[in-house]
């Protein structure tokens, strides 16, 4: 059983997303598995997905692009812009799938990082979409699901770190 859960926000009729998430590890190393791509790559996405890290330059005006392939062979492809890369305390980039028939449909994305007493770190994700319907369809594409593995083979990484 998994000890954090995510907390996730979206209040009807607005464009915003609110993700929270606890973890057993200091802000650094949650940090640093945001930042290095040698460990972004191992927790990012489903279990049932491969990841590709195509590009990856988190710092302020870098970019990234991945893509998750299901077993048969379906690509999932996202990309972004960093913003702003501030350590230990916040990254602020886009997010666009580019699975979407109307391209340009990214959103904003704003993760903080807080310290928590006892070596604990909260995240707390805002994204702002263009629009309501881009945010519920999001979440209709199993966002959920998405999410909470992801932050769950990331606990499985920091503990090993």
């Amino acid at each position: 059983m998994v000890k954090n859960r995510a907390i996730i926000r979206a209040d009807y009729g607005k464009q915003d997303l609110f993700i929270t998430r606890e973890f057993d590890a200091p802000r650094e190393l949650v940090f640093k598995a945001y930042t290095d791509a040698n460990l972004y790559n191992q927790w990012l996405g489903p279990k049932d997905l491969t990841m590709t890290l195509e590009k990856f330059e988190p710092g302020n005006g870098g970019s990234y692009r991945y893509a998750h392939t299901d077993k048969s062979g379906n690509e999932f492809i996202f990309n972004g812009v960093f913003h702003e890369v501030t350590t230990p305390e916040r990254i602020i980039q886009t997010f666009e799938y580019e699975g979407l028939a109307e391209k340009g449909r990214a959103a904003l994305e704003i993760a903080k990082f807080d310290e928590l007493p006892g070596n604990r770190t909260k995240v707390i994700s805002h994204s702002i979409f263009q629009s309501v319907a881009d945010r519920d369809g999001m979440w209709h594409a199993d966002m959920e699901h998405g999410i909470n593995e992801s932050y769950d083979r990331l606990d499985e990484l920091l503990a090993h770190h």
